[in-house]
């Protein structure tokens, strides 16, 4: 039994759990993991438990045999256990994690979930202590130092002070939104299909069945390789994985900058003198990587240039792959595929899965990085590597290549061809260990905007390593023209308006409000004063059944501006600049569809994005992910091009939307209409594209309800059919996403 001590002594929790649901004792597991997981929702209650309101701090120390763990203690304080009443952490093996956790009410009962999947484990530690009130405040404001970006610069007492002014403001308790804030500090993480798994059993099918191939299969592949001081076992683990390739007709150049170090030369003596396919030059000054890379290019003779560093490897299959690719796409300019990182110990983790040609990602971030192949005479014809620009040298070149490529020559190969060496110092183990990667890369970016004649600025991203361009707004700034389709709910209505109308800072836009019979003399009253009050609001009524599609279709006819925006009567804008980010981008003439980062109120994620796919159409990603989150290889702070957004906030060119036939009345009355508007804005030759600089609350679908009748199931149902059948394989295969994710979940998890 759970007892309530007076003292602040702990509280253990061990000898009071009872197994209720998919766990099971183990004998003889091994390694002192003694309880097997039958499922993914297993469960221990603690009866009988009785706890004073107060704070604690919950301590748990789980051994498993994962990577990491969900694990999660609920509460019940009279109402039963509920997800409002659940907390969660996430466990590294034999790891201690901590929680400070505040339960305003007594605890009548406590549930604990070991985790959120099958497997085996134990529970080493398992204990709340009281926290005196002071302490706990203490303990709160250490971690919102540490762990949330609001309170980074803050010392403990200024958190505290912070909170309580903002608390008064929003007519609160301080206490409570300290937790809030508290809260979005612990991520739960993916627990799909391990990584190590994946390799056995996902990669080992994808081997090369073919034999080897020889070396007049096809083009000679040059791999360059600079070099300098390099760790010798490490260099030899390079090298030989280059030797190793089932593909023959290669070459290595080699250019070593000038290495202090005699073990370095006498290595690439040694190689050079073993295969004639390795060419070595020795610099006599150094001069840097980019220096040492147009020494290596300079050794060139090849008709494709592969890049390497000097204690990365290459899967042994990689060149084959590289060879089968362009044999399939003989136009190829640049390819790339996947990568993963590589331990002192060989042990590969951290993979990343990457998108299709993707260029507004490559002007936020290097996502292309390794393993990188350029066919050798555009690298020719943009002057190699530049100086000036070390430590995003490689982003560099690829963006001085950009006017070239587009999807039809550029291939992206999704496999893990590339093991990106983290050790100690490399940008692999921490984006943050070279700070002069990031000031490079943005000049890379600047210089870039500056020689294609752009009206744009690059500026420092929200994340290590990455940018943000600004693209400048025509003066006068062109009408938008906002649409927002309603029916009663003044209550969400309102707010929306009035946000809109309050907290966007761009200079010329009107609000066409579209009135779908609306009967409340609340939501009639309110469009009569509101359209009184403001000019740049009108009203226009659509007097026939909901349909989402044909109301939008009627509002385009009537708007004055060149670009429409989609808003939902239930969004709120964040950032008063939300709508100059997204008429920057999508004044630009190559641009078609523009989706903003939308919230839960809760603050967690409503819509990054549209993935084509998940669920079956497709479906948000980062759905649910706390707002502070990097993401997918940071992928929730980066503008990239994707597939599809939301139209619950999306902007598009008046003419745009005019050329692909607007939204689909007949077929798509209510869901995927935005999706089908998307892929027609893309197949017309658009990219579209996603913003993480325009953030908005979405009430989500709190107007029109949840299709939870048969009817609205059905009509549900129909709407997905169409969408299959309209777009066929297309709904698999986003070329914005990576076949080896799930198209299952929302999170990025392996398949």
């Amino acid at each position: 039994m759970v007892k309530f001590i007076k003292s602040l002594f702990s509280i253990d929790l061990l000898s009071d759990l009872v197994p209720i649901v998919d766990i099971e004792p183990v004998d003889g597991g091994g390694e002192e993991l003694h309880w097997r997981s039958l499922g993914i929702d297993p469960q221990f209650s603690l009866p009988k438990g009785c706890l004073r309101r107060g704070w604690y701090m919950f301590e748990l120390r789980l051994i498993h045999n994962r990577s990491s763990a969900n694990a999660s203690l609920y509460v019940n304080t009279g109402s039963g256990f509920s997800e409002e009443e659940r907390y969660s952490l996430s466990c590294i093996s034999e790891r201690i994690v901590k929680r400070v956790l505040y339960f305003p009410k007594g605890v009548q009962e406590l549930r604990f979930d070991p985790m959120e999947e099958a497997g085996l484990f134990s529970i080493a530690q398992l204990r709340l202590v009281p926290l005196m009130p002071r302490f706990a405040y203490s303990l709160l404001a250490k971690r919102l130092i540490a762990k949330h970006p609001r309170f980074r610069k803050f010392n403990r007492g200024e958190v505290l002070a912070n909170l309580k002014n903002e608390a008064i403001e929003q007519g609160g308790n301080w206490v409570d939104l300290g937790l809030s804030y508290y809260a979005q500090t612990f991520s739960r993480k993916c627990t799909g299909l391990e990584y190590q798994e994946w390799i056995d059993q996902v990669e080992a099918l994808r081997l090369p069945k073919s034999e080897p191939v020889t070396d007049t299969d096809g083009p000679l592949i040059s791999i360059i390789l600079p070099t300098y001081n390099t760790e010798v076992t490490l260099l030899r683990d390079c090298i030989n994985s280059v030797l190793a390739q089932s593909y023959s007709n290669w070459e290595l150049c080699i250019a070593d900058d000038a290495s202090p170090e005699s073990e370095v030369k006498a290595c690439l003596e040694e190689y050079q003198s073993l295969d004639p396919r390795i060419q070595v030059v020795f610099r006599k000054d150094n001069g840097h990587i980019s220096a040492a890379s147009n020494s290596a290019l300079a050794l060139v003779t090849g008709e494709y240039v592969a890049l390497l560093d000097h204690d990365d490897t290459l899967a042994p299959y990689a060149l084959q792959k590289i060879i089968e690719a362009i044999a399939d796409n003989p136009k190829a300019l640049l390819l790339y595929s996947d990568e993963d990182k590589i331990d002192e110990l060989g042990q590969r983790f951290a993979p990343h899965f990457k998108s299709n040609w993707n260029p507004d990602l490559l002007l936020s971030q290097n996502y292309i990085c390794h393993l990188t192949i350029l066919k050798a005479a555009l690298v020719e014809n943009v002057g190699g590597f530049r100086l000036g620009v070390e430590g995003s040298q490689d982003h560099d070149l690829l963006l001085r290549c950009m006017p070239y490529l587009n999807a039809d020559n550029v291939v992206h190969i999704p496999e893990i061809l590339y093991h990106w060496r983290a050790i100690s110092g490399s940008t692999a183990q921490a984006g943050s260990a070279k700070i002069y990667a990031e000031t490079a890369g943005l000049r890379a970016v600047s210089d870039y905007l500056k020689s294609q004649g752009l009206q744009a600025a690059a500026v420092p991203g929200t994340v290590p390593n990455s940018y943000r361009v600004r693209w400048a707004i025509p003066e006068p700034a062109p009408l938008v023209s906002l649409l927002v389709p309603t029916r009663d709910g003044v209550d969400i209505l309102k707010p929306c308006v009035e946000a809109i109308l309050s907290k966007t800072n761009y200079p010329n836009f009107e609000l066409l409000i579209l009135d779908n019979q609306s009967s409340c003399e609340a939501t009639l009253h309110f469009l009569e004063e509101v359209s009184a009050s403001d000019s740049r609001v009108t009203v226009h009524r659509w007097n026939h059944p909901f349909n989402y599609s044909a109301i939008n279709n009627f509002g385009v006819e009537l708007v004055k501006g060149e670009i429409i925006g989609l808003i939902n009567n239930d969004i709120e804008p964040i950032n008063d600049d939300w709508l100059s980010e997204m008429a920057g981008q999508v004044l630009r003439p190559e641009i078609g569809c523009v989706g903003a980062k939308l919230y839960y109120p809760n603050d967690t994620i409503q819509h990054g994005g549209v993935i084509l796919g998940i669920g079956g159409v497709a479906g948000h990603a980062h759905k649910y992910f706390n707002r502070n989150e990097y993401g997918y290889f940071s992928r929730l702070h980066l503008v990239q091009n994707l597939s599809a957004v939301t139209a619950a906030c999306l902007l598009l060119r008046k003419k745009v939307f005019e050329e692909v036939g607007g939204l689909n009345e007949e077929d798509l009355a209510v869901s995927f209409n935005d999706v089908d508007l998307c892929l027609k804005v893309r197949e017309a030759g658009y990219r579209n594209l996603w913003t993480p600089y325009a953030e908005l609350y979405h009430h989500e679908s709190v107007s029109r309800g949840a299709d939870d009748t048969m009817i609205k199931r059905r009509r549900a149902q129909r709407e997905a059919e169409y969408m299959r059948s309209q777009w066929g394989d297309l709904l698999d295969k986003d070329p914005a996403y990576n076949p080896n994710l799930t198209l299952v979940h929302e999170d990025f998890s392996l398949a």
